[in-house]
């Protein structure tokens, strides 16, 4: 449903889920859904918006949107987390579902397998296991991860962009 255009929360709703996360675990989002379908949702919610709703946004207010997205790239992507939302995972986003991976930052999961793999190797010979459970979990994210980057460099990258607004020039007073 959620893929063919019904919006996530009432999908999760139908479905019964008491949190979306839920159901965002069953949606498979690839990138040639969100850019189908994303300019249908702005049409659709900009004919039922007044247009004096509409306006430009102050400086302060653009500076701090953009300073949102430029706190969302990281080492190996960028998230998707919601805009004026923090990193509930406290940047260590190779385990969250909103972090996609850049795909020249690939050589560096491989690095990071290699060093998850000899920690889980240590882990087994120290009979810790409750940190190989939480290893193995990593790796299992780290490799959907690598497999999600692959997929987009095969595909080609969509950037669907940001809006540009464009400075105003400062008024000067008379003096």
């Amino acid at each position: 449903m959620v893929d063919n255009g019904l919006p996530i929360h009432i999908g999760a709703a139908l479905l019964g889920h008491l949190n979306i996360q839920t159901t965002r675990g069953y949606v498979a989002v690839f990138d040639d859904v969100v850019v189908r379908h994303y300019p249908e949702f702005l049409d659709r919610r900009r004919s039922q918006r007044p247009e004096s709703e509409y306006r430009k946004p102050a400086e302060r207010e653009w500076s701090e949107f953009s300073e949102h997205f430029d706190k969302r790239r990281g080492e190996l992507g960028s998230c998707g987390r919601p805009y004026g939302t923090p990193c509930m995972h406290e940047h260590a986003c190779i385990r969250c579902p909103m972090l996609s991976i850049n795909p020249k930052m690939l050589p560096r999961l491989d690095e990071l397998e290699e060093d998850l793999r000899a920690r889980r190797e240590r882990a087994v010979a120290e009979g810790w296991r409750g940190e190989i459970d939480g290893l193995d979990l990593t790796l299992t994210f780290l490799r959907s991860k690598r497999e999600q980057a692959q997929r987009c460099q095969r595909a080609g990258l969509v950037s669907l962009g940001l809006p540009v607004i464009p400075h105003q020039k400062p008024q000067l007073a008379d003096g």
